[in-house]
């Protein structure tokens, strides 16, 4: 599925090259899309090759080539983007399930949708359904789970598949494993690393560059508190 802002692009370019011949420049799809940065693109632009939507062309400039639509020809709303207040209503607050004797047996967690581990892809698809977790692991504060897609944080024990139980919050420690929200559009899972100013969303997979953000680019929407496997 792609974001809005890919599916904007993508039919952008395609226009343009139906139109004139030729793929629009960086400054146009810049406009286009109203991003504030060029580098914004250079990201949309990966996202869509990765997903086999582009191709670039050798040895050419601004050679793009479209390889095909998506089926859905509407863009996603832009309400159901993973915006920065992602979380519709009361998330974690849920009180605990009792017994017949009022004993707490469990807490129902929304799975709010996936995210990636990879690629950044829109966070959340919809409010799926709910996970039962004991009490002793809801220390406080509202959660919320992800079901996690990509192999980017296979070397933290994160592997495709995975449930990842989030505690809500906009602060976040240096090594923590955070949600971040990347230009108030795209949604990720990574460890947070500060670097004076920036901020760094650090892979734990070598075959996943390290990528370094301004701090006004990046909003911390959770940090990882477990992890949930079906075997």
């Amino acid at each position: 599925m792609l974001t809005r802002k890919q599916h904007e692009l993508l039919r952008f370019i395609n226009d343009r090259l139906k139109q004139d011949g030729v793929p629009p420049s960086f400054e146009e799809m810049k406009e286009a899309l109203d991003l504030r940065s060029k580098s914004g693109i250079h990201r949309l632009i990966t996202a869509l090759e990765e997903r086999g939507f582009i191709r670039r062309l050798p040895n050419r400039a601004r050679a793009l080539e479209v390889l095909r639509l998506p089926e859905d020809s509407q863009p996603p709303r832009a309400s159901r983007a993973f915006a920065p207040n992602v979380i519709e209503g009361s998330l974690g607050r849920a009180r605990p399930a009792a017994s017949d004797d009022g004993a707490s047996r469990s807490v129902p967690i929304p799975v709010m949708g996936r995210i990636a581990a990879g690629t950044p892809i829109s966070a959340i698809q919809s409010r799926d359904h709910t996970i039962s977790m004991p009490p002793e692991m809801i220390a406080g504060g509202e959660h919320f789970a992800l079901e996690v897609r990509g192999d980017s944080m296979v070397e933290a024990g994160i592997l495709d598949g995975d449930l990842a139980l989030i505690r809500r919050m906009d602060t976040a420690n240096t090594g923590d494993i955070v949600v971040a929200l990347i230009d108030d559009e795209e949604a990720t899972l990574k460890r947070l690393r500060r670097k004076g100013d920036s901020i760094a969303l650090e892979a734990a997979n070598p075959a996943y560059e390290t990528r370094i953000f301004g701090p006004d680019r990046v909003r911390i929407q959770g940090r990882l508190v477990g992890l949930f496997r079906r075997y």
